[in-house]
């Protein structure tokens, strides 16, 4: 199903909590809401769920618009961030519930509940009580009695952040398994950067109400079009700049670590931020002499992440620039004080506008 959200607005208050929404879901997309608590998002989600009633706009689900439906008419599946099971019921209570409010026949509720027990991998675990499951066995239940309704529009608020570690990524695998197999359009909502990359066919980020961008993991990630956005997606190092010369989308830009070369729109004379990944910056004894982009930099701190090495280099403007090694296993590590050379091609130099955003 198409999901259409045209000029939304919601207001509380004085305070306006989504503030001209405009997007479009294509059908069977996992389409993701990113961003930091308090941007606005789950106020959307909300409000696509019926809970809440725009001020201005409209959301249509395919050719229907739904603004001023509840939710029961607008044939919906909503997982919650904190479950909401009820504790005496059992697993299979808990997943038919929705079925028996319909008042289908017991052997198409059985039927149901049996097959969307075995989606999430609980068969046999129809007797259990909430409290003798474990969290990521209870999200499994909330999924269920979710898909058992057999939704247009799949609606999940934060559903893996009271997980741990290790079993939020198992699940979230099995939720992307889940709606591939299904094709049902699902929208996400999560302020984890790492779930929403990994999960999502396209992701918007949102600030303060509004969307910031909209676009595939990778573009989001590698061509970010705001400050806000570099640095909510990933890690970057960021350095204010202007713009010195610029032929076609590559410019120079002048920064606290000097001129560097980099890709972008912008005007000459104008301000911008410069954005450099990380794992875009090299270190060594001595930088080429072809490098367009190279500062000398000491390292004053290090941390051990496992399949990453990273690096902060202070310069000589003390701007500090962190850099990543990917191969830690064959990396000797540098000790407190090492000078090193860094260097970063201009093409994941990225110049952005100089915006609040």
């Amino acid at each position: 199903m198409i999901v259409a959200v045209d000029g939304v607005v919601k207001r509380f208050g004085a305070f306006t909590a989504v503030d001209r929404i405009d997007l479009a879901i294509g059908d069977g997309e996992l389409f993701t809401l990113l961003g930091p608590s308090g941007c606005g998002k789950t106020t959307l989600l909300r409000l696509l769920a019926g809970f809440y009633q725009p001020d201005a706009g409209e959301i249509r689900f395919g050719q229907r618009v739904v603004s001023g439906l509840p939710p029961y008419a607008r044939n919906i599946g909503m997982v919650f961030q904190n479950y909401a099971l009820w504790p005496h019921m059992t697993v299979a209570q808990n997943v038919s519930y929705g079925l028996r409010l319909r008042n289908l026949p017991a052997a198409e509720v059985r039927a149901r509940l049996d097959e969307g027990l075995r989606k999430v991998n609980l068969a046999g675990f129809e007797s259990r009580h909430p409290g003798q499951l474990s969290g990521g066995q209870q999200q499994r239940v909330a999924l269920a009695r979710a898909l058992v309704l057999e939704p247009d529009l799949l609606l999940l608020d934060e559903p893996l952040s009271n997980l741990d570690a290790k079993i939020r990524v198992q699940v979230r695998a099995e939720i992307k398994k889940l709606q591939r197999e299904l094709a049902i359009t699902t929208i996400y909502v999560t302020h984890d950067q790492e779930e929403a990359l990994s999960l999502s066919d396209r992701v918007a980020v949102m600030k303060d109400g509004r969307v910031l961008q909209v676009g595939v993991p990778k573009a989001l990630y590698e061509r970010p079009r705001t400050r806000f956005v570099a640095d909510f997606v990933g890690t970057n190092n960021l350095l204010d700049g202007s713009v010195r010369e610029r032929r076609g989308e590559e410019m120079l830009v002048e920064t606290p670590l000097g001129a560097l070369r980099a890709i972008g729109d912008g005007t000459v004379g104008g301000r911008c931020v410069v954005a450099i990944r990380p794992e875009n910056v090299a270190i060594g004894a001595g930088a080429p002499a072809s490098a367009a982009n190279a500062v000398r930099g000491r390292v004053v701190f290090s941390s051990y992440l496992g399949n990453t090495l990273r690096y902060d280099l202070e310069t000589a403007s003390g701007i500090v620039l962190k850099a990543d090694i990917r191969d830690p296993w064959h990396h000797d590590p540098l000790p407190i004080g090492q000078e090193v050379d860094a260097t970063f091609p201009p093409s994941v130099t990225l110049a952005l506008p100089d915006d609040v955003s």
